[in-house]
């Protein structure tokens, strides 16, 4: 596994990735010298961010292996199906992957989601259309629904 960081628009990046595939971005920085490496993968992730924070990048083009449970990965998959610009509810989500009792699960997966941004797990809100419990913080949540220009009235 290799890893790599570096400062962005929005803060410190960290990105990891295995056998050729990104598993996990988190939104600080790690510091460990060991595989740190700025390999083609993460330097080509680094570069469509950096297009994303500029909202010239709409979808992107990273080959991604998440790990987690197979719920997690069922949520997962779904939260990368909705349109950038765009927002859902966790209730909507369970519906969508056939549990419609399932919005706290989801939630959690949510909270899960180790391929932030990526997987778009900011575009994920309550119910009542406020912003509940990103992992990384609702302050960057706002930052990120800004980016693409999501007005959920908060």
């Amino acid at each position: 596994m290799n890893y790599f960081y570096k400062k962005t628009k929005i803060g410190y990046i960290t990105i990891f990735e295995d056998n050729e595939k990104i598993i996990k971005l988190r939104l600080d920085k790690i510091e460990d010298n060991s595989n740190f490496i700025l390999s083609p993968l993460i330097e080509k992730t680094f570069i469509e961010l950096e297009e994303y924070f500029e909202g010239r990048r709409k979808k992107f083009d990273i080959p991604i292996k998440p790990e987690g449970t197979d719920f997690q990965k069922k949520v997962w998959q779904e939260l990368t199906k909705i349109p950038y610009g765009t927002y859902t509810t966790y209730k909507d989500i369970a519906n969508k992957i056939k549990n419609k009792n399932a919005s706290r699960a989801v939630g959690s997966a949510n909270n899960k989601n180790p391929i932030l941004i990526i997987i778009p797990c900011h575009r994920v809100i309550g119910s009542n259309k406020k912003l509940k419990g990103y992992s990384e913080g609702i302050n960057y949540q706002k930052m990120l629904l800004k980016i693409e220009k999501i007005n959920i009235g908060e």
